[in-house]
């Protein structure tokens, strides 16, 4: 289901208080990750840290901490029990939990204790959905098809300025970083297709929110 351009799988449950996701794999065992909210309030990763393998967790309580340039918190389980593993590939690379925060970006599987009475605190996206829309709403949050490593926010700058910072931009980032522009200038979008064209360089997602334009780019080469 997607709610205000963020994306929430319909195959998992939700705790949407705790901004945590649970899937539950067998009779006792439960995956769990942050969703899309928490995503995008948190930024870009730099460090999760999950608690370690054998270690009990209660439901409500730490898991995880998260931490980003501008954000340092606490991932708390949707579920009581024992971890049995934890996902190694998001400690070595953080932005895992931000592209695919239901798949690769998970964070920990759970033995649970009492799968049944975790199950009351868990929701299906459709009986959520209006939590989440509100969350959204009231947290200012953005997703995108991909999550930006930079940003550019050119308000009252005309475009032809814009494009000259992203050129340099361009120069210094890597091969795959997408960038985020935020811009006013009425003739953004055309402009922005136009130097796609001229630099071979793909647009991601185009998106207008009233007299504001919001543009992804990834550097391709």
């Amino acid at each position: 289901m997607e709610i205000d351009h963020c994306l929430f799988p319909e195959n998992i449950l939700y705790d949407p208080d705790n901004f945590v996701w649970a899937k539950i794999e067998s009779d006792r065992l439960v995956r769990v990750g942050i969703n899309s909210v928490l995503s995008s309030l948190a930024g870009k990763l730099s460090k999760v840290n999950p608690k370690g393998i054998n270690l009990n967790v209660v439901r409500g309580r730490s898991l995880c901490t998260i931490e980003s340039g501008r954000y340092f918190g606490v991932v708390r389980s949707p579920v009581t029990g024992s971890i049995l593993e934890i996902n190694e590939a998001v400690i070595a690379n953080p932005r895992l939990v931000n592209d695919y925060p239901y798949s690769l970006g998970w964070i920990s599987l759970i033995k649970s204790e009492n799968l049944d009475l975790d199950n009351i605190h868990l929701k299906s996206i459709a009986n959520c959905r209006d939590i989440i829309k509100a969350q959204i709403s009231k947290l200012h949050i953005r997703c995108f098809v991909a999550f930006p490593d930079h940003e550019m926010f050119e308000l009252g700058v005309e475009c032809s300025s814009t494009l000259a910072k992203l050129d340099e931009l361009m120069k210094n980032v890597e091969i795959g970083d997408v960038i985020h522009i935020v811009s006013d200038d009425v003739t953004a979008d055309l402009e922005m297709m136009r130097w796609s064209e001229q630099r071979s360089q793909p647009l991601l997602e185009i998106r207008q929110e009233n007299n504001l334009f919001h543009i992804l780019v990834r550097k391709s080469s």
